[in-house]
């Protein structure tokens, strides 16, 4: 019952003195806090963001007393004299803070990991350099469809994963949608989920992994490292023989979704993702006919390829969470035969953008770049007689766009880079975006 994981959790907090380093301003570190207070843990929490920048975080957690804060900095005393440390997803295992903590045995978790130690359902969990979020919210539409008790977690944008030890029950199910750094902390309790997706893995992050893609592997690895033989991996075709496990394996390939189911997802790597979640689907013994017609349903998720309206025939496209060259190349070729004025470009995260820059200039009518560090790259990786635009703002950016926008054309925004510097992360950028479409749908209305 709910109840008994919920006690179990109260039981090991109450009294406990913890550190939370990082709190954030995205909601899930708010969710954290909240559960941990509520289970009479006592509470410091420090993040380099000062207290202007949390406001929005700080205010939700005002009316919890007792919380110490340290904010701007760090305390090198609060990963000393602390029962446990519960780590921000990307903060690094090498920080002074966490090598501090474990010198001194204190043991540090992870929200998502600390989750599963107390939960004994079923946990479906799903990883991959891209297409993750979207099978995580396919296979979570696909067991809600089934009519099971279903609760969705990990990864997801706002939601904190400890607290649904709350409403959880054994015999429910349990969808994570999992990152690199999450899968640290399943590394580190040695649990993987019982049944785990690997969607692909690409070129990412190789700023945190110092350009080490098998660092970066080996925190995605933990997805599957840890499963027994009656688990279960679901591995797309991409990645499919790089991975070695005693669990049950399944490919999943693009042909596997039957020719006659007619998606609303575009893009050949999106029925990539519904053949994963087909699989797993299957795994789970749900009825053909139930995830035939929720992967046909499923519109996709928003800021991923997502198709926001038109204006005067131009129709606008919001990908704003293409943070790696390859999902806006993806994006291209899921929006192939359509005149595309693409809005690209942003923060590095030490990638290549060589292969970007050949399909921008094969396929792309007009581009305009954010400002950053990887539009810098792209640039010199283009053709040198290749014209583009170049704009300070989003503002600045759409202006440019709907210059050259005629009847028929996509506005594309896919920066295929991270969004740091110019926007809180990538759903400002794809708030700002929309902003953008609402004032010129503001302006027909006149």
């Amino acid at each position: 019952m709910a109840g008994d994981f919920y006690n179990e959790a109260q039981k090991f907090f109450h009294g406990k003195k913890v550190t939370m380093l990082g709190l954030g301003v995205l909601g899930r570190g708010v969710g954290v806090a909240e559960f941990l207070h509520e289970c009479g843990a006592h509470l410091t929490i420090t993040d380099l963001k000062t207290k202007k920048e949390l406001i929005s975080s700080l205010a939700r957690l005002a009316k919890f007393k007792g919380i110490q804060y340290v904010l701007g900095r760090h305390d090198i005393s609060n990963f000393q004299d602390t029962d446990l440390v519960i780590k921000a997803a990307g903060v690094p295992m090498n920080s002074p803070y966490i090598l501090k903590a474990k010198k001194n045995n204190i043991p540090v978790f992870m929200d998502a990991s600390l989750f599963a130690k107390f939960f004994k359902g079923t946990i479906i969990g799903i990883t991959g350099t891209r297409g993750k979020t979207t099978t995580t919210y396919l296979i979570y539409e696909i067991l809600k469809n089934a009519k099971k008790r279903v609760h969705l977690g990990g990864n997801i944008k706002g939601m904190a994963t400890l607290p649904l030890l709350k409403k959880a029950e054994k015999e429910d199910f349990v969808v994570l949608e999992l990152d690199s750094w999450q899968l640290q902390g399943f590394g580190d309790a040695k649990i993987s989920p019982h049944i785990s997706v690997f969607t692909n893995f690409y070129e990412d992050h190789m700023n945190y992994y110092e350009g080490d893609m098998e660092r970066y592997f080996g925190d995605k690895a933990h997805i599957f490292l840890h499963q027994k033989k009656e688990d279960f991996l679901i591995c797309g075709d991409q990645i499919a023989k790089s991975l070695k496990t005693k669990s049950k394996k399944i490919i999943a390939k693009k042909e596997d979704i039957p020719k006659n189911w007619k998606l609303e997802l575009v893009g050949g790597h999106n029925k990539e993702n519904a053949s994963c979640a087909y699989h797993a689907g299957k795994v789970l013994d749900i009825r053909d006919s139930i995830i035939k017609k929720t992967i046909e349903k499923f519109p996709g998720v928003p800021g991923r390829l997502e198709l926001v309206g038109n204006h005067k025939g131009i129709h606008f496209c919001n990908d704003t969470t293409a943070t790696v060259p390859l999902a806006t190349q993806n994006a291209i070729c899921a929006l192939e035969g359509k005149p595309i004025i693409l809005i690209a470009g942003g923060t590095d995260k030490n990638l290549n953008y060589k292969d970007l820059a050949k399909d921008i200039s094969r396929s792309i009518k007009n581009l305009i770049f954010l400002p950053g560090t990887a539009t810098e790259k792209l640039k010199k990786a283009l053709p040198k007689k290749f014209l583009y635009k170049e704009a300070r703002s989003m503002k600045e950016a759409f202006s440019h766009a709907m210059k050259k926008g005629k009847k028929g054309d996509v506005i594309l925004m896919s920066p295929g880079a991270a969004s740091f510097g110019l926007f809180k992360n990538e759903y400002d950028r794809g708030e700002k975006f929309l902003t953008e479409i609402k004032r010129l749908k503001k302006k027909k209305k006149r």
